[in-house]
C-alpha cells in the first residue's frame, strides 16, 4: 500500500512538473514571446522555478514547484485532489492570468498615469489598428454595413490568423 502511494505521487509530480513547462511555454507562445525571449517560454520557467537564485532549474525544483502547487490547491489538506479543488485550483490560476493581462493593458495605455483607461486613452489606443480599413475589409459588398453572413466570412477566411484574420484581435486590448 504504502509503495502504491509512493508510485503514485511519483506519478503526480512527473506529470505536473511536465503540465508547468508545457504551461510556461505555451504562455509565453500566447503572449507573442517566443522561446526565452521576454516574460514567456523558457525565461519565464527560469524565473519562476529557481528556487536558490543561482540561475538554473534543477529537476528538484521543478517537483518542488509542482509539488508546491498541489498542495496549495488540496484545500482540505487530505492529500488528494477532488474534481472540485481542481477546478477551484484552474480557476485561480485563469483569474490571475486575466488580472495580469489587464494591469498590463492598463499599464501600456494609460497616458495620463491614473491607473484606469478613460475612453480617449481607449481611443487612442485603437487608432493604431485603423477600424476604416477593417470596416472595409469585412465590408465585402461595398454596401458600407457589415452583415452577420460578411462577419461569418471575414471570421472564415481568418482562421489561424487570430480573432478577425490578419492582426489579430478587436482593437485596444491587443
Amino acid at each position: 500500500m504504502k509503495r502504491t502511494t509512493l508510485f503514485t505521487a511519483a506519478a503526480l509530480i512527473a506529470v505536473a512538473s511536465t503540465a508547468v513547462v508545457a504551461t510556461a511555454y505555451d504562455r509565453g507562445q500566447r503572449d507573442g514571446n517566443g522561446p526565452g525571449e521576454g516574460r514567456g517560454g523558457p525565461v519565464m520557467l527560469l524565473e519562476r522555478f529557481d528556487a536558490n537564485g543561482d540561475g538554473a532549474v534543477t529537476l528538484e525544483e521543478m517537483q518542488g514547484a509542482a509539488a508546491a502547487r498541489f498542495t496549495e490547491a488540496d484545500t482540505n489538506g487530505d492529500g488528494m485532489l477532488s474534481a472540485e479543488e481542481m477546478a477551484a485550483a484552474a480557476d485561480a490560476q485563469r483569474a490571475k492570468r486575466q488580472a495580469n493581462r489587464i494591469a498590463r493593458r492598463i499599464e501600456r495605455h494609460d497616458t495620463d498615469g491614473d491607473g484606469m483607461l478613460s475612453l480617449e486613452e481607449v481611443t487612442a489606443a485603437a487608432e493604431g489598428r485603423n477600424f476604416a480599413k477593417m470596416f472595409e475589409r469585412f465590408d465585402a459588398d461595398g454596401d458600407g454595413t457589415i452583415s452577420q453572413a460578411e462577419l461569418e466570412a471575414a471570421q472564415e477566411q481568418g482562421s489561424g490568423r487570430g480573432h478577425w484574420g490578419k492582426g489579430g484581435g478587436s482593437g485596444w486590448n491587443n
